[in-house]
């Protein structure tokens, strides 16, 4: 299977997308939760519109520079799950609000200010989700109190419109178990219901409950008072996944194809494929860089620039000079923005390519 293709190279099974796609849709809509993809995970317009065909509500994107390429594609329900700061990036924001539905995160005064004049010099509200801190303490205002109280003052601002709250629960990836996951879910929406319950006390507006990651959303029935969920690995899925116990090797649509060129010592062999295709990033839930797909006594025990190394018994496994393997990346979402283009697959077949129209779009 694909002989004479180029490698390194990624590839994306179309079908198992697809698959992917029907299941996270079927299982929120069972629930009653309303998905708002993150597209950061595929940067395609094409597998948004995929997603959206499938009854996604909006998409979400994490930098104006992402949400600027899907607007320009007709992709107008957007939420910028980034704070917006600086004057540079809010005339950038002020040219986006004019032309879609916007929705942003708010987790500081000078933050909503800036956005607060931009919705008096539109004429048009800016409609803001307050941000939670869900314990990584990368942003967000803390649970409760004090996030209720900073959207008390954000509601009364001219300019701006609060539709609710979000947050996003890193810390759930630390977990490999049923039970983790489950108590992780269950402490996510217990931390947004007590904000809520505070900010509507306040009368502050609560329409928009917005959590969930991957792992959260595979465990939607425990999200009690969500109102929708940004789940964007989901679609590839990767090694992560794997090794979470929450995908199998074939729930996983993006592949990296490489070549054995070397191969020093017996038990161990170079590949063509290093972190410039692959990534750098460790896994949770397991060791190495990659799964290689049906090898599991191959490890992928490194990477250089443009090399990879494998390590294995030569008791129980063979590698020549010259063997294809395909791997199954540690972060599957970092790989598209290494590619203008990725070819789609099907059944080991070239199908279609998929342009990667937001590659780059980190600003």
């Amino acid at each position: 299977m694909y002989e004479g293709w180029i490698t390194p190279q990624p590839i994306i099974d179309l079908d198992i997308v697809e698959r992917n796609i029907a299941a996270m849709a079927k299982r929120l809509k069972e629930h009653g939760i309303s998905h708002r993809p993150h597209i950061k995970s595929s940067k395609s317009v094409l597998l948004a519109r995929k997603q959206l065909a499938a009854g996604a509500t909006g998409i979400t994107a994490s930098k104006l520079s992402e949400a600027e390429v899907f607007v320009d594609a007709g992709i107008s329900n957007i939420l910028i799950a980034y704070s917006i700061i600086g004057e540079v990036n809010l005339k950038r924001f002020a040219q986006l609000h004019g032309r879609a539905e916007l929705l942003t995160t708010v987790d500081s005064l000078s933050g909503a200010e800036g956005l607060a004049r931009v919705g008096l010099e539109s004429g048009k509200p800016v409609r803001v989700l307050v941000e939670v801190d869900g314990g990584l303490h990368r942003g967000g205002r803390q649970p409760g109190e004090d996030a209720a109280s900073f959207a008390k003052t954000v509601h009364a601002m001219e300019g701006l419109e609060v539709k609710g709250v979000m947050n996003y629960a890193g810390t759930i990836y630390k977990n490999t178990t049923r039970q983790g996951f489950s108590d992780a879910v269950t402490a996510e929406a217990a931390l947004l219901k007590e904000t809520v319950t505070r900010m509507k006390a306040y009368d502050v507006p609560v329409d928009i409950v917005s959590s969930g990651s991957t792992p959260s959303a595979l465990f939607c029935d425990l999200l009690q008072g969500v109102t929708e969920v940004r789940a964007g690995n989901y679609i590839f899925f990767d090694a992560s996944g794997v090794g979470m116990g929450l995908a199998a090797e074939s729930d996983c649509a993006l592949r990296v194809l490489a070549t054995v060129i070397s191969v020093p010592l017996p038990g161990l062999a170079t590949m063509d494929a290093g972190t410039k295709t692959l990534t750098s990033d460790k896994a949770h839930g397991r060791s190495g860089y990659g799964i290689v797909v049906g090898r599991p006594g191959i490890e992928i025990s490194g990477l250089n620039e443009e090399h990879g190394f494998l390590a294995f018994d030569p008791a129980k496994e063979h590698l020549a000079v010259g063997d294809r393997i395909e791997i199954i990346p540690n972060h599957s979402c970092v790989i598209p923005n290494l590619c203008n283009e990725i070819q789609g697959v099907r059944k080991g077949e070239a199908a279609e390519v998929i342009s990667i129209d937001a590659r780059g779009c980190s600003y």
